[in-house]
């Protein structure tokens, strides 16, 4: 529910002074980030079989589908590695842009969830007057006092939604190429619906990401973070979470089809923004996983917060770094509270 976010956040929010409440200490590794051209590797890059489908008419990369190994020894909640065959499917070649989703909102009036009022009955003890739309922003702190609290550089922020993803006074005009943030899972799967298209499975966003091949490479793209002093993905250098050294050349969000596709033809399957899955998220499924076509679990689990419901999401973001949040790495797995937008969240559809 979007109550858990507000209430975990609001005691840092601006709004609230006074109002004091206790973060519980999670495993870092499990939290909100959850976690230049290439010449040698733009001559490998496969001729994609491409279509145009649904109503976005963005680029759709045809995924031929096959059997690959599932999973990574690296992370608790992606093992065991396992064998899964895939059918074949349409991807987005890039996540869904802020341009791609005012067209969707113009074409239909929808309201995302970060613009609704939030219900004052699952607010019991907040003064009503405080419950107004907005959501969760990332705000680097001067200084941190450990890595536990992520209140330290999560604030729920009045205002925040997808138009204005870090507050009512940033925008995205200038930005129609970047990847839209700020939505809930039901956002994501609305526009989905509307385009024709669905969110893609846990299992199909890994084997897109993995091109379809057996690799137990740290990165999706290779071992090396940065072959031939490139940076292949938008994640955050430097200190996290107080010092962005950007020296992949932005702080955000970047656009999309900025960093070198895979070889499928498929942008930004690391970092830039986590990208929303169908699956609901349990940190055990992957020991019964169906070998053919897994679509995830009948329901969410995630002993952290066992009475969140939460989906998976993938590929990590423009926060994620070695020092707090690995899980843009190959294999690894992200979640979120389907409620709970955020602006490092995004998604990209298949069909």
């Amino acid at each position: 529910m979007r109550k858990l976010i507000f209430t975990t956040l609001i005691a840092s929010a601006s709004i609230l002074p006074g109002f004091a409440q206790q973060a519980t200490a999670v495993d870092s590794s499990q939290m909100l980030c959850h976690a230049e051209a290439v010449p040698s590797r733009a001559t490998a890059i496969m001729k994609a079989n491409v279509a145009q489908q649904g109503k976005d008419t963005v680029k759709m990369v045809y995924i031929k589908g096959g059997t690959f190994q599932m999973g990574s020894s690296n992370f608790t909640d992606a093992k065991p590695i396992h064998e899964v065959t895939l059918s074949p499917f349409y991807m987005d070649e890039h996540e869904v842009t802020n341009d791609q989703y005012a067209a969707f909102v113009k074409a239909t009036g929808y309201i995302t969830v970060a613009e609704r009022p939030l219900d004052p009955k699952e607010f019991p003890n907040v003064d009503p007057k405080l419950l107004v739309p907005g959501s969760a922003v990332f705000k680097a702190p001067n200084q941190v006092q450990g890595m536990q609290n992520h209140l330290q550089w999560w604030d729920y922020v009045p205002g925040a939604n997808w138009r204005h993803p870090e507050g009512p006074e940033s925008t995205i005009e200038g930005k129609g190429d970047h990847p839209v943030t700020q939505l809930a899972y039901e956002d994501a799967e609305a526009y989905a619906k509307w385009a024709g298209k669905r969110l893609p499975t846990e299992a199909e966003w890994e084997f897109a990401a993995k091109e379809g091949r057996h690799t137990d490479e740290t990165y999706y793209w290779g071992n090396e973070k940065t072959p031939h002093g490139e940076w292949m993905a938008n994640i955050f250098q430097g200190t996290f979470p107080t010092n962005n050294s950007k020296e992949d050349g932005y702080e955000s969000t970047a656009p999309v089809k900025h960093f070198p596709p895979n070889l499928y033809g498929l942008y930004d399957m690391e970092g830039n923004v986590w990208e929303w899955c169908s699956d609901f998220y349990r940190p055990d499924y992957y020991a019964n996983s169906p070998k053919e076509n897994p679509k995830g679990p009948a329901e969410s689990y995630d002993p952290q917060e066992p009475g969140a419901v939460k989906r998976v999401q993938r590929g990590g973001s423009f926060l994620c770094n070695d020092q707090y949040c690995e899980r843009y790495k190959a294999g690894s797995r992200g979640k979120g509270e389907v409620n709970s937008p955020t602006n490092n969240v995004g998604f990209r559809c298949v069909k």
